[in-house]
């Protein structure tokens, strides 16, 4: 099983912006990874969404958007907490170009399902 990072919003935005989208690719790939072992649900692993997103011009990530708002629902109700599920909002989000407010939003539930089980 693959460490679950608790990381800052802020800085991974500002890491974004100072890679040129370097670290954004990073970032993509853990939370994809980090929100598929919260919910126990491999079926999408964070290279292979990166992959298929390039390989399809950007088209996966259309389906990405949608399913990792199913997943982190599923990793809140594992965690014990009240499931949101913003897949809607991920997908509306990936259209208007504005997937570092998915990230973000996504990062910041991980950081709470972290909180809430190992107190940190």
């Amino acid at each position: 099983m693959r460490i679950i990072q608790k990381r800052n919003i802020g800085l991974a935005i500002i890491f974004t912006i100072l890679t040129c989208g370097l670290y954004g690719i990073y970032w993509f790939i853990s939370i994809t990874d980090e929100a598929s072992n919260l919910s126990g649900d491999n079926s999408m692993s964070g290279g292979m969404a990166f992959l298929l997103t390039v390989v399809t011009c950007g088209i996966y990530f259309f389906f990405w958007s949608y399913k990792i708002g199913k997943i982190m629902c599923q990793a809140q109700d594992r965690a014990g907490m009240m499931p949101n599920d913003n897949s809607i909002l991920y997908l509306i989000l990936a259209f208007l170009q504005l997937s570092i407010v998915s990230c973000c939003i996504i990062q910041s539930d991980i950081n709470n399902i972290i909180d809430r089980n190992y107190g940190f």
